[in-house]
């Protein structure tokens, strides 16, 4: 018997969360883990456009209108749907989800278009190192490890497959093992994140009660994001 966690794939994206539904397993199951694994982790979802991936699946409008209705009973709503179905196509359709493939995750340069022009340092596929204090606006997106030397002010965002290191004040937003790598690490002088994710959970910034700043790593342990000296 297939492990019912296998039938859904949840990972975070640059334009929010992709929910991934096993085409060939019973709807009901299907829907039934995705209700179970959202409510085991909610704080991960909250805020987050949610792109659902259906497959070669066709889901017919009464059972993509209750995926919805699932999704809106916990405060949450679909962005897009993603599907090889021309009947889940016409479904999403009817009830005004996009269905535009091809434009459901926008490039780095439309993300972008309203900031000035990044170097290409900033963005990768590989590794990146950024010497600079990243501002309010500021994206940084790798798909290895990213390393900023100077500080992440509130509403900037740095996003890495792998581990991030900020040389310097942490207080925008970070997600480290984007694509679900539990092993990955956030390393920061100063560690006072707005808000800071690793493969898929999240914390938030306590109130700022320390009596001393020193340099800290969050790191999984047990299921859940720790922070401690980092040695």
């Amino acid at each position: 018997m297939n492990d019912a966690k296998s039938f859904v794939t949840i990972k975070g994206i640059k334009n929010g969360i992709l929910v991934d539904l096993n085409a060939h397993e019973e709807w009901l199951r299907v829907t039934g883990e995705l209700a179970k694994q959202i409510d085991g982790q909610a704080s991960f979802f909250t805020g987050a456009k949610i792109t659902v991936s259906l497959g070669e699946r066709p889901v017919p409008k009464h059972e993509l209108n209750s995926l919805k209705a699932l999704l809106e009973r916990r405060g949450l709503s679909i962005w897009a749907v993603m599907s090889e179905s021309q009947t889940t196509i016409e479904a999403a359709q009817a009830l005004d989800l996009k269905t535009n493939v091809a434009n459901l995750l926008p490039t780095s340069s439309e993300a972008r278009q309203a900031l000035p022009p990044l170097s290409s340092e900033e963005n990768s596929t590989s590794g990146v190192l950024v010497k600079r204090t990243l501002r309010s606006g500021r994206s940084v997106h790798s798909d290895g490890h990213a390393v900023i030397i100077g500080d992440v002010n509130p509403g900037a965002e740095v996003i890495a497959a792998g581990d991030v290191i900020i040389w310097g004040r942490l207080r925008g937003t970070v997600h480290a093992g984007v694509n679900g790598d539990e092993n990955a690490t956030v390393c920061a002088l100063d560690m006072s994140p707005t808000q800071l994710r690793i493969a898929a959970h999240i914390v938030t910034s306590p109130p700022n009660n320390r009596r001393q700043t020193v340099p800290e790593i969050a790191l999984i342990r047990d299921g859940q994001i720790i922070v401690e000296v980092w040695r």
